[in-house]
């Protein structure tokens, strides 16, 4: 007896890619432990944070193999009871390690061990002495007059000091004359109550309607899901901002996720405009610190509205009353690698557990939000005029065979875009291709500059005379010979946004252009720049990737041209037609989202093809109503589930030998309700020097699914060919490269 209590222990869930949790010897000094807290345990020849799961069993581990507990990081759990709860679900959903996670749920600095306290920061103010001040006084010494003027308005914190861009040294002396003096207090600590720093718009009937119907579901406090389905242009934002208005003044706070960091400026500053309450923002553009500082205000209740990415989804809050996600369609609320879960369905989770209500905004919303709103488990509300005096764009169809180019540009779109831009109006280019040129090719031989670690093409970037490979990340020079010949008679081939921009200049130089893609704003605030320089008319002409396509309002953009979009037209992957129909209808809005009508010009090779005359003629409603006809009829989702099974080693042989192994597994005493396919060569067979195999799982029932997961995992983990190839697992995959 006595041995056995010697061996109570707690139970730990360790951040390793390992579907167990492991048992720790309880501290000696008999200290209290916490579901859900952190601690320090070790494991292997290093220490790690885990996070408690059971703090009182009693373990079968022999006595010889038990390790101590080092540390006990919490005094309490991290989460609330109902933020765990939906942590132990997705890590069951997704069948991925719970210690993974709980740690990806964490914040950075969480995970390091540090203490989840408020940072302390400094508030300057203005001494009486500085207040009796003559500024006159201080003509010449520009800096410190600049500081004493600025603090007449009010007090500044540090993060104030660097936006205003006042000098430490003049700050420093003005503190030491006696003028200023430095206060430190908690970050963001303190009650809040709304108010209201601007009027609300005026809704048109449509917005109207929908508003007074979220007013009324939201008031009953209870999970209901909305879907807010509005062309681009009509006025969603305003929807949500007079939704969230009665959650706030009844002290409940909103959580607002938006698809991407580029986003998050725009967003902030149309929400801190309306509302001078706490805005929090959550994405990975900040320090872990300022991530860290954020999560502890919203859990405590200090922050009234938070805007974030996907992993804001994992926040916890004192009272969440509404969730809002704008452009749910979007892929990226789909993490890709390691934990991959979907935020949006995550959310949906979340609000059923804790009895608040969802808003899923999109004018393209995805076929498994449209079939749940179609069999009346989400309301459907509609938005199908734009607000304001904005008129509905007018879309052409520009036939490109047999037509004169200038990289990638027809001449009939040139004399377009001449016309626009001599009215005083702004053009904006679409071309998914960031770069100067898509291969560099050997003139004399045929060669194609390859990447050596994956099954592609290096991309040629002309602004640091570079090929790098998209998909990995290797870089190298421009060589000057041919890698097969040796011949000095390189060219590209293929137009990138770096070359469009080029011949821009040449095409348009009375005209300011810039350039949006991933190269062009890789330091923090370039983006937010780019977009001010552009919304200040500073820019005529926008050339841009993806990342212009997402919610972002130019109200002088009267023309939008779509360069190249064929490609997608052609795609073995099921998914790419919605795509493809997303990104046309949000493109597109883009075009007269003022008072100026719009028009979008789509560049193509095939203009008679079924979806682009849909698209073009119907719009996105008529698409999708016959796209969720083909995946029922084809046992598709959101009709059927799935699940991919992904292998990668530096054999060939031995990832497809694992995943062929795992189908055995699969198959032995299977039931039939679950079809394996595969194993098949990924459509990037080899990427940064491994290869890769994919299974797909395929199911009528999504339980008889996850049965099976569930029943075999632990089989498939202890099989041989995992040592040789790694294995991840993708429940309700987005993405199939």
């Amino acid at each position: 007896m006595e041995d056995q209590q010697e061996q109570r222990c707690a139970r730990v869930a360790v951040p390793v890619p390992m579907r167990r949790q492991f048992d720790y010897l309880l501290p000696a000094d008999g200290a209290d432990i916490a579901v859900g807290a952190r601690v320090k345990v070790p494991f292997g020849s290093r220490s790690l944070i885990g996070f408690v799961t059971e703090p009182h069993v009693v373990t079968d581990t022999p006595p010889n193999k038990l390790k101590a507990i080092e540390h006990i990081t919490d005094p309490s759990p991290l989460w609330p009871p109902s933020m765990w709860e939906l942590l132990l679900w997705a890590a069951q959903y997704y069948h991925h390690p719970l210690g993974d996670v709980l740690a990806h749920a964490a914040p950075i600095a969480l995970r390091h061990g540090e203490a989840p306290e408020f940072q302390q920061i400094k508030r300057y103010a203005l001494t009486d002495e500085g207040a009796a001040v003559d500024l006159d006084s201080l003509k010449r010494a520009v800096q410190q007059r600049k500081i004493i003027a600025a603090l007449r308005e009010r007090a500044l914190t540090s993060t104030d000091i660097k936006a205003l861009e006042l000098a430490p040294a003049a700050l420093k002396t003005v503190q030491e004359k006696g003028w200023v003096s430095v206060a430190h207090e908690p970050l963001g600590v303190g009650a809040w109550r709304l108010e209201r720093d601007e009027q609300p718009h005026p809704l048109n009937p449509e917005q109207a309607v929908a508003v007074a119907a979220l007013h009324s579901g939201l008031a009953e406090s209870e999970a209901r899901v909305w879907l807010l389905e509005g062309v681009t242009g009509s006025g969603k934002t305003e929807v949500y901002l007079q939704a969230m208005e009665p959650v706030l003044a009844r002290g409940q706070q909103v959580l607002v996720m938006v698809p991407e960091i580029g986003l998050t400026p725009q967003t902030v500053a149309r929400f801190r405009a309306r509302y001078k309450v706490p805005v929090v923002v959550m994405h990975s553009g900040l320090s872990d610190q300022e991530r860290l500082q954020g999560w502890l205000q919203a859990r405590e209740g200090h922050a009234a509205i938070i805007i974030g990415t996907r992993s804001s989804i994992f926040t916890p809050m004192k009272n969440l009353g509404l969730l809002i996600i704008d452009e749910e369609h979007d892929a990226s609320f789909k993490q890709q690698d390691g934990f991959r879960y979907n935020a949006r369905d995550l959310a949906i989770k979340r609000a059923h557990q804790e009895g608040f209500g969802v808003v899923l905004g999109s004018a393209t919303p995805s076929l498994e939000t449209l079939s749940n709103a179609q069999q009346g488990r989400y309301h459907h509300l509609q938005l199908k005029k734009r607000a304001g005096n904005a008129k509905p764009a007018k879309h052409f169809l520009l036939d490109l065979k047999q037509q004169r180019m200038q990289q990638g540009l027809s001449e009939q779109l040139i004399s377009t875009m001449r016309k626009h831009l001599e009215q005083g109006n702004q053009v904006l280019l679409f071309l998914n291709r960031r770069g100067f040129a898509n291969a560099l090719i050997c003139h004399e031989c045929g060669w194609v500059a390859e990447c050596r670690r994956c099954q592609a093409n290096m991309t040629v970037h002309q602004h640091n005379h570079s090929l790098q490979c998209h998909h990995c990340g290797a870089s190298q020079r421009i060589p000057r010979q041919c890698g097969g010949c040796g011949s000095t008679q390189l060219v590209s081939r293929g137009v990138g946004t770096e070359q469009l921009e080029q011949c821009i200049e040449q095409l348009f130089p009375a005209y300011s252009t810039v350039r949006i893609d991933r190269d062009s704003t890789r330091r923090k605030g370039q983006l937010e720049s780019h977009l001010n320089a552009v919304s200040a008319g500073q820019h005529h002409i926008l050339i841009g990737t993806q990342m212009l396509a997402k919610g972002h309002h130019f109200p002088n953009v009267t023309l939008v041209a779509l360069l190249d979009v064929d490609g997608a037209l052609y795609s073995a992957d099921f998914r790419a037609a919605e795509r493809l129909a997303q990104l046309y209808i949000q493109v597109a809005g883009r075009a007269g989202r003022a008072s100026k009508v719009g028009t979008v010009v789509l560049q193509t090779h095939h203009p008679e093809h079924p979806l682009i005359q849909e698209l073009v003629n119907n719009g996105y409603t008529d698409f999708a109503r016959s796209a969720l006809l083909e995946r029922s009829q084809a046992m598709l989702p959101p009709y059927a589930a799935m699940a991919l099974f992904r292998a990668e080693a530096m054999e060939k042989d031995a990832a497809e030998a694992l995943l062929q192994a795992i189908v055995a597994v699969l198959e032995e005493d299977g039931t039939g309700e679950v079809t394996a396919i595969g194993p098949m060569p990924a459509p990037l067979a080899r990427k940064a020097g491994r290869y890769r195999y994919q299974l797909m799982l395929h199911a009528a029932s999504r339980a008889a699914l996850h049965k099976l997961l569930l029943s075999k995992l632990s089989l498939i983990e202890t099989l041989a060919q995992t040592r040789k190839a790694r294995w991840s697992l993708d429940i309700d995959p987005q993405d199939f490269t």
